[in-house]
């Protein structure tokens, strides 16, 4: 099923569909791909229900509906869900999700009573709907890939983000990870970018307040990268700056996949000593809150890469470095 030409795809065989979550980022993404999306009307009913009609015929074809849940992220995965199923109900070859951002993904385990595991209720969801296959970016955890019982692309933005910071050739270097939880990402920033490594241990105060504890490694006289998967009020990524200031290193840097920029995170970050945070584009950022702080780095060729990979039948492990990751 191969219908290159060059690097590029023929619409006969492949549909690309999307809700309303990131359409810059799907434009980007039919670009690399050399093919068009296909139609599909996504509004609401007047009472506010979601309304969703594919307008091109899908038969027999490989569908990709690719879609963030992230703000507002009830809405975003409802038009995700209704998009599958009408995918479906339109005899699609095959149904692949690709969730740039996969919301509900912090309560992935119990970790207090009667609370629930969203992360495996969306996949359930995912599932249920028709979904074949799911492609994601960067899970806040690896171990969400074994909630479903189809295939799942697990990409990551390593080598985008890491990229940038080689170019900026920043001396005496050291990579932080904002908790243990982060511990293996950092470890692979540090090798990719020739770095020491340091770890934060923090205290989780409120879903949105953390207190640095201790510092694990040094960092006085030192640039800083902090990496994480996300940052949400930034109040964690603010903490840890501060704490990192107090034993005296130089210029911090932050590596962040998914920008979800909740409450009052830009005027956080725009006060903080942080000198610069670097972010995909996984999740779109208001023009409200753009800021010179914030550097916005492309995952679509890396998304396009993996949907045509997909498509054609080959390898996807091999578009990031899985040694480095797993190291």
């Amino acid at each position: 099923m191969n219908h290159q030409k060059g690097s590029r795809l023929s619409n006969r065989q492949i549909a690309i569909l999307t809700g309303n979550s990131n359409p810059v980022l799907v434009h980007s993404i039919c670009r690399s791909l050399g093919v068009s999306r296909d139609r599909a009307v996504v509004d609401r009913f007047p009472e506010g229900e979601i309304h969703v009609q594919i307008e091109d015929n899908i038969r027999g074809k490989d569908v990709f509906i690719i879609q963030s849940i992230c703000h507002p992220p009830n809405d975003h995965l409802m038009e995700l869900l209704i998009l599958i199923d009408a995918a479906r109900r339109a005899s699609a070859s095959r149904i692949t999700a690709v969730l740039p951002f996969y919301g509900y993904a912090r309560q992935d385990r119990k970790d207090k009573p009667r609370v629930p595991i969203t992360a495996k209720l969306v996949a359930n969801l995912l599932v249920s709907a028709g979904a074949d296959r799911v492609l994601t970016l960067d899970l806040h955890a690896g171990q969400i890939q074994g909630f479903f019982d189809i295939p799942v692309d697990h990409l990551y933005s390593i080598n985008v983000l890491a990229k940038y910071f080689m170019k900026k050739q920043l001396k005496n270097l050291a990579v932080v990870s904002p908790d243990l939880g982060g511990l293996k990402l950092a470890r692979a920033y540090s090798k990719l970018l020739n770095a020491t490594l340091a770890i934060i241990d923090k205290r989780r105060e409120s879903s949105t307040q953390t207190k640095v504890m201790n510092l694990i490694g040094t960092v006085k006289g030192k640039n800083i990268v902090l990496v994480d998967d996300l940052v949400s009020t930034g109040g964690s990524l603010i903490e840890a700056v501060r704490g990192l200031k107090q034993h005296g290193c130089l210029d911090i840097y932050a590596s962040i996949v998914h920008a979800v920029l909740a409450g009052s995170a830009v005027e956080n970050i725009q006060k903080s000593e942080l000198k610069e945070m670097v972010v995909t584009d996984s999740i779109p950022i208001p023009p409200d809150k753009k800021i010179g702080k914030i550097k916005v780095l492309s995952v679509a060729p890396l998304l396009g890469e993996a949907i045509k990979r997909i498509h054609q039948c080959q390898s996807v492990s091999s578009l990031f470095r899985k040694s480095e990751i797993e190291a």
